[in-house]
């Protein structure tokens, strides 16, 4: 535009020129001792405007040609600065994609060559951050020094740095030191709000719930942090505050600083309830846990509201019968009513909101508070199974496979040797052959397979394996009879043979007519041959 407008201005003066010698014709005198020189006013003015045209242009040729040293060191900054942000585009490409080891070596080098002071602080800080992707955590702490030397004294880049060993640091989980860290940016007052956020996580991981809590209100109400995270964090913070301070009675300042919304919050409601039961004023707390809950119902509001002496129970249980209309099938709400029933003694209602909730959730709490009303009753049968279903649901058992047969007992150590069928044995010989049985892959392939009986009625209806004739020895002596002991407790009780299964005693001399108890290396007996010579 601007050279169509001066095109059109040098198009306008020249018609006007060309107009104004055509209408004045003259001549121009030029005296020049010892010359006279005449000419035409037209000549003359074409050849003053040639004059100025020749003069500009060689004024302008002459100011090129001096400033060739200076576009000299022009285009090599303008090539040295390509270069860098070459470098530091894919440096920064490959820190993206996670390709730390290429991205640290181009950094490194354009932190080498390059001359801006911007430009290396950057480069250091890059570079940190991918020698913290590779765990190199030395080299990162170089980077980062070298990022302070070139900052000097510039106050943004000084930020800049603060802030990124800050949220290096954080993430390696040294937060103290991150804080360390922040601490100059905070004493001086700046409040970014990046800088408040890596605050806001330090004083998190520390535990700093005095801190955590002001500087989430000041991020929500700056529209910094999601409402539902601020709310988290306010809510969490809050009651650690008020649980801190429930020693002495320096709570109440904090409790009067909350906001109305802030003590809807479940956390802070739960700690602030809790703070006015120890003080005594159960109505207080009783007031502010129905707040709470007619906010947002939450199951630990219900249960702390349905914790409460006996006097509380009639105004509660009114309230939580309310609650019940609005959810009339929330397991929560009538779990409770159960618990202030159980408190009030109503047992037959307490029963009937129990067995309620038991329906619709049967998790362990609500079987044990069943067990625990069946047993002020005197229900013990109903108890008991109500504290046996809370210990199931509570803890996963172990399921027993039905078709598993387990093994025998021992009954080498038995001095009576009684038999599940026959009775009581006074000999190794009148015991029968055992049935067919299983050997339990466990035991050793040289195991007598007679310690293992597949099932308990495996004598009565299987073939009698083949007994082998017993070597030749002296009759036993005869025992006299006992009294009878109870079979089902002695198996019950009995070990299981395991240890000693592959250990053969030395059979006495053949010479010795006395009897001896089955051991376990007593073959005969475990085999089931018993046989009288």
């Amino acid at each position: 535009m601007r050279a169509w407008f001066w095109t059109l201005l040098l198009a306008v003066v020249a018609v006007a020129v060309a107009v104004v010698l055509r209408a004045h014709p003259g001549n121009v005198l030029l005296l020049v001792w010892p010359y006279r020189v005449e000419l035409s006013l037209t000549l003359a003015v074409l050849l003053l405007i040639a004059l100025f045209v020749a003069i500009y242009v060689g004024l302008r040729l002459l100011a090129w040609l001096l400033a060739i040293p200076e576009r000299m060191r022009a285009w090599r900054g303008r090539r040295a600065q390509a270069r860098d942000h070459e470098l530091l585009e894919r440096g920064w490409i490959g820190l993206l994609e996670g390709r730390y080891s290429h991205a640290e070596k181009d950094l490194a080098k354009l932190l080498d060559q390059t001359k801006g002071r911007n430009r290396r602080v950057l480069a250091a800080l890059s570079a940190a951050r991918a020698a913290q992707g590779l765990g190199e955590f030395v080299r990162r702490d170089v980077m980062l020094d070298r990022a302070r030397e070139a900052a000097d004294s510039e106050p943004g880049l000084i930020e800049a740095v603060a802030t990124v060993t800050a949220d290096l640091l954080l993430e390696q989980g040294q937060p103290a030191r991150a804080l360390e860290v922040l601490a100059p940016l905070q004493d001086g007052g700046a409040r970014h709000l990046n800088t408040m956020r890596l605050l806001l996580r330090a004083e998190r991981a520390l535990g700093h719930h005095e801190q955590v809590f002001t500087l989430a209100r000041a991020l929500s109400r700056r529209g910094a942090m999601a409402r539902d995270e601020a709310l988290r964090v306010i809510g969490v913070s809050g009651a650690a505050r008020l649980r801190a301070a429930a020693d002495g009675d320096t709570w109440r300042p904090i409790w009067k600083d909350l906001k109305a919304e802030e003590r809807l919050l479940p956390d802070i409601a739960l700690a602030g309830a809790a703070a006015f039961e120890a003080a005594g004023e159960a109505d207080e707390a009783a007031r502010i846990l129905e707040a709470a809950i007619a906010h947002g119902f939450d199951a630990r509001l219900l249960a702390a509201y349905s914790r409460c002496d006996a006097s509380q129970v009639p105004r509660r249980l009114e309230r939580a019968e309310k609650w019940l209309q609005q959810r009339p099938t929330d397991p929560d709400v009538l779990c409770a009513l159960g618990v202030l029933c159980l408190t009030g003694q109503l047992w037959g209602q307490g029963e009937r909101y129990l067995r309620r909730a038991v329906e619709r959730r049967p998790d362990a709490r609500t079987h044990a508070l069943l067990g625990s009303l069946y047993d002020r009753l005197d229900r013990q049968n109903d108890a008991v199974r109500h504290w046996r279903l809370a210990t199931a649901a509570g803890i996963a058992l172990p399921v027993l496979a039905a078709d598993e047969a387990l093994p025998a007992a021992d009954t080498h150590a038995d001095p009576s040797r009684v038999d599940p069928e026959s009775g009581f044995l006074s000999d190794a010989a009148e015991a029968p052959a055992p049935a067919s049985v299983y050997v339990h892959e466990a035991l050793p392939v040289e195991a007598p397979a007679a310690d293992y009986v597949l099932d308990p009625d495996a004598r009565g209806h299987a073939h009698p394996a083949p007994v082998e004739p017993a070597p030749s020895s002296p009759s036993p002596v005869a025992r006299p009879a006992e009294a009878p002991v109870d079979v089902e407790d002695y198996f019950d009780s009995a070990p299981i043979p395991v240890a000693g299964l592959d250990e053969e005693e030395p059979e006495p001399p053949a010479s010795t007519p006395s009897r001896r108890d089955n051991g376990p290396g007593d073959a005969p007996a475990k085999s089931g041959g018993h046989g009288k010579s």
